[in-house]
Parts: structure tokens; sequence; C-alpha cells
């Protein structure tokens, strides 16, 4: 058992990794600040501290608790807010993160697991499904902000502190939020549930690489104790254009309507699928909800919760 503390674990995905390690038996902390999270996400018996990652305050939750891991969520993930405010995305991905790192060389943290991003730091890839050697060819601020965090935490390590290193393709499942301007399958349902007519952002014909939050969720707990010091993707290696996303929600929503579309926004990529064959050499994991049983939970979810 190990004594983890994660950031972001009140927010979609943090959540899950949370309820993962706890299921695992680990004692969890979570630090989160509540911008996007939800505190009622966080389990009754795992110690929850409101606050930002950048706040110099972090050192004491670092003193008190000296974890043994560190699972690093907390972000600035929109990539349209990182457009319009690359300022406010460095100061949170690459300030915070330092911050982060800095309390665990200070209190000798062992490993640090680092949530980061596939499709925003490959850019537009040579060749799909995109793997691992791919160049990183950021067209983001929140691409480059995730790959500066995960150069910064290869500089920390050269002073002893292990990393791991997870790039996620798009995340879906329940706890999504449906009101932001990320997680296209949260924001289809919820408008679909709700008979609202949701917008396509470009033509449609854009693919991504939906994977279900569960099968996320189960690679971070493969990768504390992982041998250290490796990136990999974490997706499915499959490509949903989102016409098809749209027809499949549709069908399980009950939704008759046609979807509004509008121009693409700035910092998408066009096409991504990542390669998922160093995970499964690696951590040994493999994703096993495919996206046609994620997407039924996912609606069943918002169903029952009417967010």
């Amino acid at each position: 058992m190990s004594k983890i503390l994660v950031t972001g674990g009140a927010g979609f995905i943090g959540s899950h990794v949370v309820d993962a390690y706890v299921a695992a038996r680990h004692e969890v902390i979570v630090v989160d600040n509540l911008s996007s999270g939800r505190r009622e996400q966080v389990p009754p018996n795992v110690r929850f501290v409101e606050m930002d990652i950048r706040d110099p305050s972090l050192r004491s939750v670092f003193e008190r608790e000296r974890p043994q891991v560190v699972n690093h969520h907390a972000a600035q993930s929109s990539v349209s807010v990182s457009v319009s405010n690359p300022r406010l995305d460095a100061e949170v991905n690459i300030i915070g993160t330092i911050n982060l790192l800095t309390h665990c060389l200070e209190f000798k943290t062992r490993r640090v697991v680092f949530a980061s991003t596939g499709g925003a730091i490959y850019g537009e890839p040579d060749r799909i499904p995109v793997d691992e050697n791919h160049p990183a060819r950021p067209i983001s601020p929140y691409g480059l902000s995730k790959l500066v965090g995960e150069l910064y935490l290869q500089e920390f390590s050269r002073r002893g502190l292990e990393w791991a290193v997870l790039r996620y393709s798009n995340v879906y499942g329940p706890r999504q939020d449906p009101h932001g301007e990320a997680g296209v399958v949260a924001i289809f349902a919820q408008a679909m549930l709700e008979g609202r007519t949701p917008t396509i952002f470009g033509d449609g014909g854009q693919t991504r690489d939906f994977v279900y939050v569960e099968d996320i969720a189960a690679a971070n707990v493969r990768a504390l104790d992982a041998p250290p010091g490796q990136i990999a993707n974490i997706g499915t290696g499959t490509a949903t254009t989102v016409n098809d996303l749209f027809k499949k929600l549709a069908d399980l929503c009950g939704f008759r309507g046609k979807a509004t579309y509008a121009a693409p926004r700035a910092g998408d990529v066009k096409h991504i699928a990542l390669s998922v064959a160093r995970a499964k050499a690696w951590l040994k994991w493999t994703p096993q909800v495919g996206l046609d049983e994620g997407l039924s939970r996912t609606v069943g979810w918002f169903r029952s919760k009417k967010v």
C-alpha cells in the first residue's frame, strides 16, 4: 500500500483515479481547487484539501502528508481556453507543475504519475495510430504546456524523482462536465437528453480516439509499480469520426434532430488515434471497454443524474 496525493482528484478523470486507488487499498489524499472539480466526487474516506497547485501553501500539505506517490491531474485542460488565455494555461500547467515537483523533491516523494495528452502534443500526425516516437508538434498552448510539464518532470528526475507519463486520447465517461468547452461526449449527450441540438465544430469528418474513463483509471493503477521513466499513450488505437459519434449518441438518447455545424476551433487537430502498443508492453494494460458499451454506460449515467 502506498500513500498517494492526487492533484485534481475532485475532477472528472482524477476522481475515477482516486476511486481506483482506494479500491486497490492505497491511502489517498486529494488536492483540488474546485475550479472544475466537485467536492462530492471525492469519497468520504479520502482526505481532501481545497488548494490551487500554484499556492505556496502546498508545501504544508507535503510536510504533513509526505506522500510516497503524487498523481498529477490538476490542469488547465481546455484547448480553446489555452488559445484565448495562454498566460493562464502556462501559469497552471507549467508554474503549477514546477511548484508541485519542487515539493516532491524536498519531501522525498518516490514517484510522480503525470497525466498528459496525446493529440495536443503530437499535433497533426504523420501516421495513425500515432506512437510515442512521433515528433511532438503542439498546435495549441495547451499541448505546448503539457509537453513542457513532461520535460520538467524529466529534469527533476535527474535529482532522484521517479516518473511515469500517461498521454491520454479523448477521455469520456460518467462525471464528465457537459457545460464546459471540452468533452464532446458529455456535451452531446446532455444536449440530446434535453432535446437541444448539439453543435459540431468543423464538418464532422474529423476523427478522435475515445477511451473510457475507467480504462484510464486502470492505467494509473498500473503506473504505480511499472518500471519508471516511460511515456505511454493511453487510448484505443481506433479513430471515430465526430459524425459517427453523433449518430451513436443520438440512437442512445432517442434524439431525432440533426446536428448544427460551425467553424472548426483553433488548436484542434483534424485526425488522431493513439497506438497503445507501449502501454501494453510497459503497463500490461489494454482498454477493456469498447466505444458502444462505454457510450451506453455514459448516457445511462447522464439519464440518472440529469446534470
